[in-house]
């Protein structure tokens, strides 16, 4: 049996039509938050909060494009006003672009669409968030970069520079706000198993899963699990800190 350790907390989380997000979700609610949805795939999205309500978890969705300020700040403002609370914020949303393609080839409309939905995306959900657990002087925040952004992966670099956007922005705003009581940090996985990777190049998966020790792909479940303890009451003296979870690949 589950603890309900976010017993009458609010989360928003992001990219939570699918894969990660989703799992990170389910996590959350079974464990007691009020969970609040975001994808842009609103369909889907309704879908899978449909199943989280039949199952007896409190969930609600908001469609939102996280490249969107005025989608982020309405959400937020909503959400504000639907709660009167936010304790918790995991942004999941992220695409991996154009995969096993040099940086000769790939072409700026590619390049700009990954950094607006994985960086510029990371960065608004964070900007219009810490107003809001100021207010309380509480609040968890957390990024999903990847141990992409750490190590680089060739052929991905549109995917690779906004990670390593992701984990310099976790740095910066978790110093500029670590006199409150508001955490921001990040998780960068190795590669996960999830419906994102199902269009990636075969070879590019390969060479992903070959420099992970473990010699396999990580699981939805391990990434929640890890997460939800970023986002909880007892993570309380970490933060600008980009957590490992790689199956032994990360260096650093």
């Amino acid at each position: 049996m589950k603890s309900k350790r976010f017993s009458e907390q609010v989360a928003l989380v992001t990219g939570a039509a699918s894969g990660i997000g989703l799992g990170i979700v389910g996590r959350l609610a079974t464990e007691g938050a009020h969970v609040v949805l975001c994808d842009a795939n609103e369909d889907l999205l309704r879908s899978e909060a449909a199943a989280l309500t039949a199952a007896g978890l409190h969930v609600s969705i908001a469609p939102m494009d996280v490249t969107s300020e005025e989608d982020v700040s309405q959400v937020m403002r909503k959400l504000m006003e639907a709660h009167g609370r936010l304790d918790i914020v995991v942004n999941s949303a992220g695409i991996n672009g154009p995969t096993s393609v040099r940086i000769t080839d790939y072409n700026l409309s590619d390049f700009e669409r990954v950094l607006a939905v994985n960086l510029t995306g990371s960065f608004l959900v964070t900007k219009y968030a810490i107003p809001h657990m100021l207010a309380r002087n509480y609040g968890r925040i957390l990024l999903i970069a990847s141990i992409g952004g750490k190590e680089g992966n060739p052929g991905m670099v549109g995917y690779a520079a906004s990670k390593s956007g992701v984990i310099g922005l976790v740095k910066a705003v978790g110093k500029e706000y670590a006199e409150t009581g508001i955490t921001v940090n990040g998780l960068a996985p190795a590669v996960i198993r999830t419906p994102m990777n199902e269009d990636t190049d075969p070879a590019m998966l390969r060479y992903m899963t070959d420099r992970i020790p473990m010699k396999r792909l990580g699981t939805v479940e391990e990434v929640a699990s890890l997460a939800c303890w970023i986002v909880s009451p007892e993570a309380s003296f970490n933060t600008g800190f980009v957590f490992d979870l790689s199956g032994g690949r990360a260096t650093y």
